[in-house]
């Protein structure tokens, strides 16, 4: 809808005022938390879910019968977070165990709530993993051999996953409320105004006078975009809807123009500073600060749009495809009126998180209120109250549907970690990955990526990597990897799924788009995506390039040696038309990137 639209409407519906309203008391809520000191996290977290259940079950409910059904799941679940913050005192002195049956219906409604959240949000798969994580704590019992346990008491069981700080308000769902809900905000706020606008026009006044322009500004605009957004479905959706119709009337083939956008959409989520919301849930397992984990990402993420930047010139060079027309790129001055938009919050969230020394998401709170001041001009520097409160209406509903999204598939995952926890089940398959593999890294690492592509191919990347890294990460330290690398190496595997057949989901929506056969453009995606399957391999055999700040030299000689592997296995796949010179190049270029694994 747009502005002008909006500002001809006579009123204000009371319902569309009512979801703005609670999206308000979403955003500031959490936000709230950040400014006010600690909240115990019997109440913190409780809240997050009863905030983000509306959004999940009443939103976007088609049909009498969901309306209906979500109605009563929003009230039942938002009853129970409410007792369960209420009662946390109570609650702290029972250790995790329930009393009474009144206390076993609270723990069912929650469990019920968060695996029906989850199915809604996202579909069957990852609810089902769930249920079979319950089924497996609630009668593991009964299996002979190494893989049954010993059983837990059914009030034991129910109470650590529901009432006591693990399960669905373990230290995953605190990431969830603290964090993650922070950044999820400010890409919000950062949508909402012209800073989509500005990495549209930044990307295409940098590479659209190049061959093959459009195709880059696709990947500038999906790399700076994907840094906020975190989702490869949401890039391909808003950034796709531009370029596009670009590639397409310059003449590019279909299956090329949308494994472009596929390929670089799916960056995003390896991109700082968000990652999907990858990078807080590392902070949160492995303990290394985020500053940390964000300047170990840099590199490879590079690396990977560097592989595509490659792919890209190929494909430029056999189909002779055209830059951007000069009447199609923007003037100087709206790029840099228009870049403004998302620099100056960036410079705001970076200045706090590396100079004022800020944790990263108080910095991200104040980042938030640049990127609101930011959104009472436009791009032509006017001030348009109607079209403000557009704009504030927008960064306030996608921040609570996002904010809801999220914390459907973190709470429903620490139902598995619970389970995981409770009956020592982790541990078992991390034995049984370390005897599949003769206890050997290479092998452990090729199974591990395997089940991180298959679990990834039906849960989203965040949800595969916590995981697919809880029951393989164990294993892959005790072989000698550092934590950092053990958890960038999954959830780079993780995330292989939004490319690769049978279940590629930025594929689907990118062939969807533009009309063409999804498995032409998988297959494309692949070839421009190669850096997705090489590089994370890459950092087990060079790890100094995790190592930017400890060992800047080291660091950037590991990048370059990768960079040129990565190139040439790109250029022999994609340019090299001669068979014996494709195998040649690969070769060449394998070689370039773990030779020095055995040195």
């Amino acid at each position: 809808m747009s502005a002008e639209s909006v500002s001809d409407s006579p009123q204000f519906p009371l319902s569309r005022l009512f979801w703005f309203c609670l999206a308000l008391v979403l955003t500031a809520f959490h936000i709230g938390l950040i400014f006010s000191g600690l909240v115990p996290n019997l109440v913190s977290r409780p809240l997050h879910m009863a905030l983000a259940l509306p959004w999940i079950f009443v939103v976007p409910a088609r049909g009498q019968a969901a309306r209906v059904s979500g109605t009563i799941l929003t009230l039942a679940g938002v009853a129970a977070c409410l007792w369960i913050a209420l009662n946390q005192n109570m609650l702290n002195d029972q250790y995790g165990f329930l009393e009474g049956n009144f206390q076993v219906v609270i723990a069912v409604t929650l469990l019920l709530a968060v695996l029906e959240a989850a199915r809604r949000a996202i579909g069957w798969p990852l609810p089902l993993v769930a249920l079979t994580a319950l089924a497996y704590g609630l009668f593991g019992q009964y299996i002979p051999g190494e893989f049954g346990h010993s059983g837990t008491p059914l009030a034991s069981f129910l109470g650590t996953l529901t009432i006591a700080e693990g399960g669905i308000w373990g230290s995953l769902t605190g990431v969830s409320v603290s964090v993650v809900s922070i950044f999820v905000i400010f890409g919000a706020v950062l949508n909402a105004g012209e800073a989509g606008q500005g990495f549209m026009n930044l990307a295409s006044s940098a590479a659209g006078r190049l061959k093959g322009g459009a195709a880059k500004v696709s990947v500038i605009s999906s790399a700076l975009f994907g840094s906020i957004s975190g989702s490869a479905s949401a890039n391909v959706a808003s950034t796709g809807a531009i370029t596009l119709p670009a590639m397409t009337r310059l003449g590019y083939p279909k299956r090329l123009a949308a494994a472009v956008e596929a390929v670089a959409s799916s960056g995003g989520q390896i991109m700082p500073p968000l990652m999907g919301a990858g990078a807080f849930v590392m902070v949160e397992l492995t303990g290394i600060p985020y500053t940390s984990i964000m300047s170990a990402a840099i590199l490879p993420a590079i690396l990977y749009f560097l592989a595509v930047w490659i792919g890209i010139n190929a494909y430029a060079r056999r189909f002779e495809l055209k830059g951007l027309a000069e009447e199609d790129r923007p003037a100087l001055r709206d790029v840099l009126i228009t870049s403004a938009f998302f620099l100056v919050p960036f410079f705001v969230l970076l200045w706090g998180m590396f100079i004022a020394q800020y944790t990263a998401q108080y910095a991200a709170c104040i980042a938030i209120l640049a990127g609101a001041v930011m959104l009472l001009i436009n791009g032509k520097l006017q001030i348009r109250p109607r079209e403000i409160a557009l704009k504030l209406e927008n960064a306030a509903l996608a921040s609570a549907r996002q904010v809801a999204m999220i914390a459907s598939i973190i709470l429903c995952a620490s139902i598995i970690i619970g389970v995981l926890s409770i009956t020592g089940l982790g541990v078992k398959i991390t034995s049984l990955i370390l005897s599949g593999s003769n206890e050997m890294l290479w092998p452990s690492l090729l199974l591990t990526a395997l089940a991180c592509l298959i679990l990834g191919m039906e849960v989203p990347t965040t949800a595969a990597y916590v995981i697919c890294i809880s029951v393989a990460g164990p294993a892959l330290t005790r072989l000698g990897l550092e934590p950092l690398q053990a958890h960038l190496f999954v959830f780079w595997f993780a995330l292989l799924s939004t490319i690769t057949p049978p279940v590629c989901g930025a594929v689907f929506i990118a062939a969807g788009m533009i009309g063409e056969n999804w498995l032409k453009v998988a297959l494309t995606a692949m070839a421009l995506g190669v850096g997705l399957y090489i590089i994370p391999l890459g950092m087990i055999a060079n790890p100094n390039v995790l190592r930017l700040t400890e060992d800047p030299a080291m660091a950037l000689f590991a990048f370059a040696r990768i960079a040129v592997g990565l190139g040439l296995v790109s250029y022999g796949l994609i340019g090299v038309r001669n068979l014996a010179a494709k195998i040649g190049l690969i070769t060449l270029g394998l070689a370039a990137v773990f030779a020095w694994a055995a040195v």
